[in-house]
């Protein structure tokens, strides 16, 4: 049987990332052998759960989460290049293997010919071509549309979006008055102008009885928690930690919300649609425009534009009949296009050398 090895920084760690390649390693295994190579270790267990048949092995027991600054810059740097050299010497006599990075934590700057190696890329494509392209032998990115860019640094690029684990039979009654999103806390989630959005709709007394729900943490939580405060949001600004039952999260949701920077796919817009939520977003490079349809299953917004952002939430808040509508299309789409049946035939085709 073939193996798959899938390294990532932190498979303790809540998010997207640690989210998706637990997904694709309970998919692989069954028909792969799968082993996870964590680099670090900030909490007991993995943040998702993982199938009983794939083997887990920690590079380290630092604890990345809560680390200072300073050590922090010491692990991505000089540690990260000294444990990508373990796994290098690991798998130097190895054959017919994959070696898949699910972040850019696993760099093998010594490569082994007869082993196959991977890069998922799920964030925007950079400004310009990087060294670290060269060390693999293909890379993975979740949409097309900057398809044209990526093969003028590499000869084989393969477009393969995330998928969604499981079709959901529940869905989500659209009749409560909250608002959903859910993320990492951090700078380019966009959750500071996400606050400055529910200010301008909590000034209408129209709305007074919305919740806005944020499930996630980071960095930033602070930050987040002061602005709210700041802008005496408290009441209607709910803050929620990341748990492995978000079904529960979005099931209470009548609207999902995005205001990320940048994205690379926006999984949480696929899972959301999953329970027929209508979503809103910025549109950014990549990411919401795969998911939504403009007009159709959501509503797609100039990014930037808060007032216009503002504008749409409150037509979606008051009128019941359009969010059914589109929550009804949102799930059509995602069950035709990021189903897991859809997105595990192209990674067998690629993982079949």
């Amino acid at each position: 049987m073939k193996k798959i090895n899938i390294f990532l920084k932190d498979i303790t760690e809540s998010g997207g990332g640690e989210r998706v390649c637990v997904n694709l390693a309970n998919a692989f295994s069954k028909k792969y052998e799968v082993e996870i190579f964590s680099f670090y270790r900030s909490f007991e267990q993995p943040a998702y759960e993982l199938y009983k048949n794939i083997k887990i092995s920690y590079l380290s027991n630092q604890n990345f989460y809560h680390a200072n600054k300073i050590k922090k810059i010491f692990l991505k740097t000089f540690y990260r290049y000294f444990l990508s050299l373990l796994i290098i010497l690991k798998f130097k006599n190895a054959k017919n293997e994959i070696l898949l990075a699910n972040d850019g934590y696993f760099l093998p700057f010594f490569k082994n010919k007869k082993l196959k190696y991977f890069r998922i890329w799920h964030i925007k494509a950079p400004k310009k071509k990087k060294k670290i392209f060269d060390y693999f032998d293909t890379l993975i990115i979740l949409s097309a549309k900057e398809l044209n860019k990526w093969q003028e640094w590499h000869k084989n690029i393969q477009v393969i979006p995330n998928f969604l684990p499981f079709t959901s039979s529940k869905t989500s009654n659209l009749s409560q008055k909250v608002v959903l999103s859910v993320g990492r806390f951090t700078k380019e989630k966009g959750f500071l102008r996400l606050i400055d959005i529910w200010e301008l709709v909590q000034k209408d007394e129209n709305f007074k009885e919305w919740k806005l729900h944020i499930v996630g943490d980071g960095l930033l939580k602070e930050e987040i928690l002061h602005k709210i405060q700041a802008k005496k949001l408290e009441h209607s600004i709910i803050l929620l930690p990341f748990n492995k039952n978000i079904e529960e999260e979005y099931l209470k949701a009548s609207i999902y919300v995005m205001a990320s920077h940048f994205e690379g796919f926006g999984m949480v817009l696929a899972e959301s649609a999953n329970y027929t939520i209508p979503s809103i977003a910025f549109d950014i490079n990549t990411g919401p425009s795969d998911i939504i349809d403009n007009e159709k299953s959501g509503f797609l917004i100039e990014d930037g534009n808060l007032q216009e952002f503002v504008k749409k939430l409150k037509i979606l808040m008051q009128d019941g009949s359009l969010r059914k509508k589109f929550g009804k299309n949102a799930k059509e789409k995602v069950q035709k296009e990021f189903s897991k049946e859809v997105i595990m035939k192209k990674w067998n085709k690629i993982a079949s050398f």
